[in-house]
């Protein structure tokens, strides 16, 4: 009889986690060629068998943009603190959208990716860290348009103004990316319980905006109420970037510090509801 536990290596062993906080994050690195993968499928799907391809990050930031000038600019007259309204629009449009798309789509790996989960291993981080680093590509694309705009306004006027905290753009970008895979995280856990999520997070995602200072500047908000909208650590990041690129923004190392403990601490609770939650899913999905 041939026993099984003599001459055997195994390039893989697979035990369940025992420990809530054991998450086990060395073994992305290990799968960093899947999570590369990943990444490539959600960016080239986006836009497969499609005419204008990625010519379409660049279109939809822009119609949205015209939108804005129209209605809140011409129509109901909302303050861009003196700023030319394409640009005030499109700074907070270039942050929203890289937070908006990479939270929604977190908030349904569970749901979306049941079926490839339910037939192989490999660490389920992989999957929504991989569509936060996607985004980040299109973020690219959308930034780079920003970039253009911004440069025509410092050649042709002497309105816009960028601040040497145009520095901390690498850290804002770690705050929009962890805020929304945080978020995320929490958002899918809980929709493997909870479909009704799913109906309610579009909508959620949309009151948010409008809490968050991308159509409006702080400035117009009464000062009673200013702490309250910081608390939101978007609208510390969205007014940071407005702030550093086009001079016109509120910023403050205080509020910036709070934000980022606030990301951590969702990040970190995403992260172990997400852990927990994996283990038995798929009875639950």
């Amino acid at each position: 009889m041939l026993n099984h536990n003599q001459g055997e290596n195994w390039d893989e062993i697979i035990r369940p986690n025992k420990n809530l906080f054991e998450l086990n994050l060395s073994s992305l690195w290990k799968y960093r060629d899947l999570l590369l993968m990943f990444v490539k499928r959600d960016f080239v799907t986006f836009y497969k068998q499609t005419i204008l391809g990625p010519i379409w990050f660049f279109i939809q930031p822009i119609f949205t943009t015209i939108i804005y000038v129209v209605i809140f600019g011409n129509l109901a007259q909302i303050s861009t603190d003196g700023l030319p309204p394409i640009l005030f629009y499109l700074a907070g449009i270039t942050c929203w959208n890289y937070f908006s798309e990479s939270f929604n789509s977190t908030a349904t790996t569970f749901v979306a990716n049941q079926n490839i989960f339910g037939k192989v291993y490999f660490p389920r981080l992989i999957l929504p860290l991989s569509i936060v680093i996607s985004n980040l590509l299109k973020f690219g694309i959308q930034f780079a348009l920003f970039s253009i705009i911004l440069i025509y306004y410092l050649i042709t006027t002497n309105i816009v103004a960028p601040s040497p905290t145009i520095l901390l753009t690498p850290l804002m970008l770690m705050m929009m990316a962890f805020f929304g895979l945080g978020s995320g995280l929490i958002i899918t856990s809980l929709t493997t319980k909870y479909r009704d999520l799913t109906f309610l997070l579009k909508f959620g995602v949309q009151l948010l905006m409008y809490a968050t200072p991308v159509i409006y500047p702080l400035s117009s908000v009464p000062e009673t109420y200013k702490w309250l909208v910081l608390l939101n650590p978007m609208s510390v990041v969205i007014e940071t970037f407005k702030y550093s690129y086009i001079g016109e923004g509120f910023f403050s190392w205080q509020y910036i510090i709070s934000s980022c403990l606030i990301i951590a601490a969702v990040f970190f609770i995403g992260v172990v509801i997400f852990n927990r939650t994996e283990r038995n899913f798929m009875d639950t999905v």
